[in-house]
């Protein structure tokens, strides 16, 4: 069912999915991938771990989709996580729900965030990263030439901070400019793979300053006593295998790893046998612990 609920005075819209039979059941908030709108990957994770016994609150992230927020389809960190807040609030507030078992579930760039979401709210009790991305500015510096990009994002924000118009850039282009460039996210993004009247192929360009700047990584330090699972394709060029090493090995028990041998990130945004793998590990990972 479509439902609405306020964060910081705005309105989100999700989607609310309850499982067969008599509750109250454990509840799951989702958080997806950068650009990523509720009907796309988490509406697809959320709807299989539904099937599984979870009330699943899949939405979308104020000023994406239908929700609201300025400017439009631009990367708000901080927004997020108060987002995470506020679903976790509605959840533990819905008669379907038993409040005090609650869990966060993030997929892609949402890895990172439900961690470190995960990590500071005694509400939520268990956390699973599937094909996350646990962004930290020290593997960001490593890995391009950061002060000349910090310098390039800070001009625009600059020319936006004295009255100009907000900059966009495309999410995915085949050839060009864009965000996220190269085939393999135009495979998902800007085919009929991916496509929802939720979506637009644009995204503010300083969200990608937001990219290299954040430090969701953190979460792993501070998420113990909680339970950690991370799901993660053996071979994946845009959330890479190291960093969910890395943030696995940062994490105290109780926590599992469990590796799928997808060779494409966006394998386990909607290809099988890969979701099935990942929606068993995370519903069995979550049985035990939630």
């Amino acid at each position: 069912m479509r439902i609405e609920f306020t964060a910081d005075g705005l309105t989100l819209a999700g989607d609310l999915r309850v499982p067969e039979g008599v509750g109250p059941w454990p509840g799951l908030v989702f958080t997806g991938p950068f650009t990523g709108v509720r009907d796309q990957v988490t509406g697809l994770y959320a709807a299989r771990l539904a099937e599984r016994g979870y009330v699943t609150l899949s939405f979308d992230h104020r000023s994406w989709g239908e929700s609201e927020g300025e400017p439009r389809r631009h990367e708000d960190p901080q927004g997020k996580l108060h987002d995470l807040r506020a679903a976790v609030s509605f959840l533990r507030g819905r008669p379907e729900v038993d409040a005090e078992r609650i869990g966060a579930v993030g997929i892609c760039l949402g890895g990172g965030y439900a961690l470190k979401f995960a990590a500071f709210d005694p509400r939520v009790k268990a956390f699973a990263g599937i094909a996350g991305a646990y962004n930290n500015p020290y593997a960001m510096r490593s890995g391009t030439d950061y002060q000349a990009a910090l310098a390039s994002y800070t001009e625009v924000l600059e020319r936006q901070d004295h009255g100009g118009p907000v900059e966009y850039m495309p999410v995915v282009a085949e050839q060009g400019e864009a965000a996220m460039p190269g085939d393999e996210p135009y495979a998902y993004y800007g085919t009929d793979r991916g496509a929802s009247p939720l979506w637009e192929n644009e995204v503010t360009r300083v969200s990608v300053r937001e990219l290299l700047t954040m430090d969701n990584m953190m979460g792993a330090d501070f998420l113990s006593p909680k339970p950690a699972l991370i799901v993660h394709g053996v071979i994946d060029r845009f959330c890479s295998p190291e960093g969910a090493e890395e943030a696995f090995r940062r994490l105290d028990q109780p926590k599992k790893i469990v590796w799928v041998d997808a060779k494409q990130h966006i394998d386990l945004y909607d290809r099988e046998p890969y979701v099935t793998e990942a929606v068993d590990a995370t519903a069995d990972f979550l049985g035990e612990h939630l």
